[in-house]
């Protein structure tokens, strides 16, 4: 296996892609800024041989230089975590994901590295049909709606980066993830499953924005770094763009009476208007709901575990590590 660098690696996803890889065999090197990732998400690594951990700028040139060595396997984890930050400083957001793509795949180039960038279903704004297909138009809404700057920023990392893998410079895969949830999650940067959990623990009311029709699918961490794992093997992955998501559809409203019921809890449910949650003009998606097959058919991935509902189920699994059939 090829040396691995993953920046945003001491995030949520990226730390159980980091213990996956190195339980692989591989030798895994994290880069992060620890903005949102945390150090003591890596902890069951620290001291591994094999393992290295550094502290730094995903957009620093040099530093990239020197921890990316020849055909390494580079993960392009490392983004603005949560709707409330882009809608901050959608102009930020934008300028810093654009500035360390190019500077990551600048790396990769001299290194001769596979990049593997980890992409967003916000891409897809307001698509006209549903499920989302990997081949579909993206309707993100007018760049004056601050909400968009996330999806237009992941957009355009996509397109560099599939644009240096026409011109060979690079090889690289798009990985859109569906509303991944998990052990290390939290519900800081309103993330729904964990954010639920905290309050239906302490029998808080459950908070869900507008009147809780809106859909969503999950997809539990370590069914997303499998497909991950898998797809950054194949060689026939290469140029391409994959949807990795989980196969329920349910409305947030429902996903709020489960976790109420999954922790024994007597927290009422409260719906709180978009106007009193986000800034102006903010605008919700409907229904957001990948087609997996594409990833199904070249890797034979699909979702396994179920959705992690209670303090319980967002316990780190003893070991997880390993290839599933």
């Amino acid at each position: 296996m090829p040396p691995v660098l993953i920046t945003g690696g001491a995030g949520f996803i990226g730390s159980h892609l980091a213990e996956r890889l190195h339980a692989d065999g591989a030798r895994v090197t994290v880069l992060d800024d620890l903005s949102t990732g945390r150090e003591a998400n890596l902890a069951a690594l620290r001291g591994h041989d094999g393992f290295r951990f550094v502290r730094g700028d995903a957009s620093d040139a040099a530093l990239l230089a020197a921890l990316m060595p020849r055909g390494a396997l580079v993960f392009h984890l490392a983004a603005p975590v949560g709707l409330h930050r882009v809608l901050e400083a959608p102009d930020r957001v934008l300028a810093e994901g654009v500035a360390t793509m190019a500077a990551v795949l600048d790396a990769a180039a001299r290194a001769g590295a596979r990049v593997v960038l980890a992409s967003s279903s916000e891409v897809y704004g307001k698509p006209e049909r549903v499920p989302f297909r990997e081949d579909d138009d993206l309707r993100p809404g007018p760049p004056s709606r601050g909400r968009w700057a996330y999806a237009l920023m992941k957009a355009a990392k996509e397109a560099m980066a599939l644009a240096r893998h026409r011109r060979g410079e690079i090889e690289a895969v798009v990985i859109r993830f569906f509303n991944v949830v998990g052990p290390r999650q939290t519900g800081r940067y309103g993330m729904v499953v964990p954010r639920f959990i905290a309050r239906a623990q302490r029998g808080l009311p459950l908070l869900v924005h507008g009147d809780g029709q809106q859909t969503r699918t999950f997809l539990h961490v370590l069914d997303a770094v499998e497909a991950v794992v898998r797809l950054a093997a194949h060689p026939n992955a290469a140029g391409e763009i994959f949807n990795v998501g989980g196969e329920e559809e349910i409305s947030i409203r429902t996903l709020a009476g489960r976790v109420i019921a999954a922790n024994s809890s007597s927290s009422p449910i409260h719906f709180l208007p978009y106007a009193d949650a986000y800034p102006a003009g903010y605008e919700d998606v409907l229904r957001r709901v990948p087609d997996i097959g594409k990833v199904k058919r070249l890797t034979g991935w699909r979702p396994r575990r179920p959705l992690p509902l209670s303090t319980a189920e967002l316990t780190v699994p003893a070991a997880h590590g390993g290839a599933e059939s």
